[in-house]
């Protein structure tokens, strides 16, 4: 990217894995809103479960994830319990049993399980829905609190993908952001997954981390490829919200890489996964070896994004549980209730433990599937999507004229109704898709930057 441009399109924008996206989420759906809701819901589509684990042993400065601090296991089992608890309500609310073609572990850590635990949350998603024959059941993993035990359980229990947070490997940066994780840690975790056979592994990795330079975050790269053999790579842009994660206030502003530097980290990191180590790149950020099935489904534009971010995943009702979790439904979204303790008081009570969401409507839908097609594949021909919804494409041209600084600049290319984004203007898809984003205001603060 262009010194120029880079300080130009230094924008703060949201990162589109939903739309309307979660600031425009609102109390006036509730749990009785998504009893409704869920009951709707048409038996034969699948489903996929998302199951957030709301704690963590430390805190990372860095996190922007809803997660609590606890030394104890008690606050955790008695988090289970609710969640447990919350899934037998979901699975009563359905029309039916339905079927679960994806399962995510997310956090928080759900390394902070026990292996009974995370076993015997398995047995019960099994037990409420029908796995289908295939399905990814993938789990976030922290190398710090996994030992090998867990990772025996989660084999057993049929992980097909664990997701392992690395972040940095330079000592200094680890210690800027309250993460002390060694190579060696790391290493032996990866070790065990392969022997006890859970076939997929994904590293993530950050840009824009306080101390980081250049030479150092190339360093992460290249030692995290050549020694964990990722099949998937994730590079985040670290997103500075301490106004949002009061947490983030420990990590010093003038620590930061400057917007420049950013760019840098971000391009050359690119560069070096797909040029040198054969990566494909997926969207903005993410990477995956070229006979993934990530790869081949953004070949055959099949590639999807949810709130965990692209994915190969095409069901159409994502199901969330825990504090915080959220969820994607025909009708709209919703979100539990953030705060543990109030989550845990709504499913003791019988209800769902919803605080928020958004009901969506015909037009959301439809700009919906065009962010997430520009999100996906970098390119949209509006009258091919529009009319899936029944509308024309011509409608959709302030939208057009909008884009005509990023055109100017050679970051997109409009012909006729259909947007091309550069191979220059990758890094700033989110702010193409923000034009088709009827909901956000110039200037808003409240979403992370673009690179």
């Amino acid at each position: 990217m262009r010194p120029e441009l880079a300080a130009k399109y230094d924008l703060r924008v949201p990162r589109y894995t939903s739309y309307p996206t979660a600031p425009h989420f609102h109390p006036g759906v509730t749990s009785e809103t998504y009893g409704e809701w869920l009951g709707g819901i048409d038996p034969k589509l699948e489903l996929s479960l998302y199951l957030h684990i709301a704690f963590c042993a430390e805190m990372c400065w860095f996190c922007g994830c809803h997660t609590k601090i606890t030394k104890r296991y008690a606050p955790v089992a008695a988090y289970m319990d609710a969640l447990w608890r919350e899934v037998e309500l979901v699975a009563e609310a359905l029309p039916t049993r339905m079927t679960a073609r994806h399962i995510h572990f997310g956090g928080g850590s759900p390394t902070i399980l026990t292996p009974e635990d995370f076993v015997k949350t398995v047995d019960l998603l099994k037990s409420r829905f029908l796995l289908k024959d295939g399905a990814e059941v993938a789990v976030e993993l922290d190398p710090r609190t996994a030992d090998e035990a867990y990772v025996k359980a989660m084999a057993g229990a049929g992980v097909t993908r664990a997701s392992i947070g690395v972040q940095d490997l330079d000592p200094k940066v680890q210690q800027a952001i309250n993460r002390i994780q060694p190579y060696e840690v790391t290493e032996r975790v990866v070790n065990w997954l392969g022997q006890y056979g859970v076939p997929e592994v994904n590293i993530d990795l950050i840009y824009g981390l306080p101390y980081q330079t250049l030479d150092g975050l190339l360093a992460t790269i290249d030692r995290s490829v050549t020694g964990f053999k990722p099949r998937r790579i994730a590079l985040f842009g670290y997103a500075h919200v301490p106004w949002m994660k009061k947490h983030q206030n420990l990590i010093p502003e003038e620590s930061l890489p400057d917007t420049n530097t950013r760019w840098q980290q971000y391009e050359q990191g690119c560069r070096l996964l797909t040029e040198t180590h054969g990566y494909v790149q997926i969207g903005l950020d993410h990477f995956a070896a070229p006979d993934d099935a990530m790869a081949i489904a953004l070949r055959d534009k099949r590639l999807h994004r949810n709130f965990q971010g692209y994915t190969t995943d095409s069901a159409t009702t994502l199901i969330g549980f825990g504090a915080s979790g959220i969820g994607s439904l025909p009708q709209g979204y919703v979100v539990n209730e953030g705060e543990v303790h109030a989550y845990q008081r709504s499913v003791a009570a019988g209800r769902l433990g919803t605080s928020r969401g958004i009901a969506i409507s015909d037009d959301d839908r439809l700009r919906r599937e065009i962010i997430e097609r520009l999100m996906c594949d970098l390119e949209i021909d509006l009258d091919v999507v529009a009319g899936r919804h029944g509308v024309d494409g011509g409608q959709f041209a302030a939208e057009l004229d909008s884009l005509g600084g990023l055109v100017a600049d050679g970051l997109a290319r409009v012909e006729g109704h259909r947007v091309f984004v550069t191979d220059e203007g990758r890094t700033l898809v989110r702010a193409v898709c923000a034009a088709f984003d009827r909901y956000l205001k110039a200037g808003e603060q409240r979403h992370s930057k673009a690179v």
